[in-house]
């Protein structure tokens, strides 16, 4: 065997392929020049530069969370730093952000050739992770673009917002041009979304099964309505307010529109967005059936695994989709045990106490919507999920495996020769307690405050460097940003050449 320069010794290394009834074996990991070189039972340590006794923990693949928004609230540079630090407390080392022209992120219209240069710039050298960005398309422009940011930037995740048609992120938008920062004469609407298909489809005609659109799946029309409402009747407040002022079945009813557009437009690969509500997973699965010929994929968050409306830490909890009912949570969780989920993330969206909150700090509709949670999307999901009988083996591929192969990125996902060694010491034998004081994040609340955990992430390595030892995030930035890779000779070179 060649120098080995980390030996990951007594740790039950979970594959994501492994059956589900198999207990993960005590087995030994090396690792070489960043990339895992040998999965065995006892190897020498007699090349072995760095020598960690997992004793005995779980070592999952590295978390590929293929939903976060670094830069929304705060600035991009800053968030980078912080909130990466945050995603490595999780088990999180591949971070896939959604970015987009307007307000927030970087406060900026006009092309992506000048825009995605700009974000990558800020994230340069910032980060403790890997990462890739998704990009929504909001203007005829942007869809023109979309070859050029597969070839220049490896981008080939898109993203449609289906509920900015008439509101804001918040709430009710006066503007929408104005926040969204689309010429003259343009409206992201029904027809926008169309013609974002219908040019992804050439895409992908041109490039493969690596160009993917994600949806976030909520009726405007629908919400504005229940808005009115719900503050009209005045009787619901909190959560449980912004939960009916978007109601499920404003998720499901755009689902059902989205899956039919995908199927008028020709565009197959479709990745249903944080489905929060037995309503939206319904839609998701009676599409499925509807159109056969279209490859959804279907993603929960921890937050939505976790949480509910009278659980989670006083409107701190305010997401979109919302935080449901009991009822909802118990249904993601029996759809994940069946095998009809196919990742789970975080989310994350970090936003400051004092962005967050309005002058009426009990008033939901005037808070912020998101919050952070890469933190606990090993430690919920590893805890939550076994209690319930979700085999680590499933874990590993909701959480890596499977976002790691939708997206394009071939060397993560797997514990296995030839892999990046993106690995995670993960400790199911203890009890501890969400503090958002313990957090690396730079959001100082969370709605999972006061939450018990019985799994924590212990160890973190990124491609063979530790990141995180025994809990606490060490060392300088080494993340890469990932470039995802095509089917064609005419993308030039980045800094990251693919994944490895």
């Amino acid at each position: 065997m060649a120098e080995i320069d980390l030996l990951i010794r007594n740790a039950r290394v979970v594959r994501p392929g492994a059956p589900d009834a198999t207990e993960p074996e005590i087995q030994d990991i090396a690792v070489t020049d960043g990339v895992i070189s040998a999965v065995a039972p006892g190897i020498s340590v007699a090349s072995a530069t760095e020598v960690v006794d997992a004793q005995g923990r779980l070592a999952f693949p590295g978390a590929v969370d293929a939903h976060q928004h670094w830069g929304i609230y705060s600035e991009l540079s800053e968030d980078t730093v912080s909130e990466s630090r945050a995603c490595a407390q999780g088990g999180v080392t591949t971070s896939l952000s959604y970015l987009r022209t307007g307000r927030y992120y970087l406060d900026r219209g006009g092309s992506y050739r000048d825009f995605v240069p700009a974000a990558l710039d800020r994230m340069a050298g910032r980060s403790y992770i890997d990462h890739a960005i998704h990009l929504a398309p909001m203007t005829r422009e942007h869809i023109d673009e979309i070859p050029y940011l597969v070839e220049e930037f490896g981008i080939t995740s898109f993203k449609i917002f289906m509920f900015y048609g008439g509101h804001g992120l918040h709430g009710r938008s006066a503007d929408q041009a104005e926040f969204l920062m689309i010429p003259p004469g343009e409206r992201y609407d029904l027809a926008h979304f169309e013609f974002v298909m219908r040019g992804l489809r050439r895409a992908r005609e041109r490039y493969g099964d690596v160009i993917t659109l994600s949806l976030h799946c909520e009726t405007a029309e629908i919400m504005a309505a229940y808005t009115e409402l719900v503050e009209r009747e005045g009787v619901l407040t909190g959560l449980r307010a912004y939960s009916a002022s978007r109601p499920p079945h404003s998720e499901g009813l755009a689902v059902t529109t989205a899956s039919y557009l995908a199927h008028e437009t020709g565009f197959p690969t479709i990745n249903l967005l944080h489905l929060s509500s037995a309503k939206a997973v319904d839609a998701a699965l009676r599409m499925a059936k509807a159109f056969p010929h279209i490859d959804f994929r279907r993603e929960v968050t921890i937050g939505h695994l976790l949480a509910d409306v009278d659980t989670a830490h006083g409107i701190g909890g305010k997401v979109n989709p919302p935080l449901r009912e009991r009822a909802d949570v118990e249904a993601l969780w029996g759809h994940l045990l069946a095998g009809e989920i196919d990742w789970v993330v975080s989310d994350h969206a970090c936003c400051r106490d004092e962005q967050k909150f309005g002058v009426d700090r009990e008033d939901v509709f005037l808070a912020k919507s998101g919050f952070g949670g890469a933190e606990y999307l090993l430690p919920g999901l590893v805890g939550e999920g076994m209690k319930r009988g979700l085999s680590p083996q499933h874990i590993a591929r909701l959480t890596s495996w499977n976002p790691a192969r939708r997206f394009g990125l071939t060397g993560k996902g797997d514990l296995a020769p030839g892999f990046d060694a993106d690995i995670a010491l993960v400790d199911t034998g203890v009890n501890w307690t969400v503090r958002a004081s313990d957090s690396e994040s730079a959001q100082e609340y969370s709605p999972f405050e006061g939450f018990d955990m019985t799994a924590r992430v212990s160890d973190v390595f990124l491609r063979g460097q530790r990141i995180l030892a025994e809990g606490r995030v060490e060392g300088e930035p080494r993340g890469r940003y990932l470039p995802r890779a095509i089917a064609t000779e005419s993308r030039s070179s980045r800094d990251g050449h693919g994944s490895r």
